[in-house]
């Protein structure tokens, strides 16, 4: 059985753009869900999603989230 011999690839750094956008520009979790049916949903994804850029973080906790919801004047 002779194997094929592997063809050496240098690193690959999967952090770079590949569509030469801007630096800075990152991909968004609620991006897709900005198209509800419910003004309040789309406002409140906006929201995280300001949230999450302004602090540089991917994902934010239930802590995070009633902040974010509070900002907006949601109250219990």
């Amino acid at each position: 059985m002779q194997l094929a011999p592997e063809q050496q690839t240098g690193f690959l750094n999967r952090r770079t753009s590949l569509n030469n956008s801007p630096p800075g520009v990152e991909r968004r979790q609620f991006k897709t869900a900005h198209n509800s049916d419910r003004p309040e949903v789309n406002e409140l994804a906006e929201a995280v999603d300001q949230y999450k850029l302004r602090h540089r973080r991917r994902f934010i906790t239930f802590d995070e989230l009633f902040d974010v919801m509070s900002s907006l004047g949601y109250h219990r």
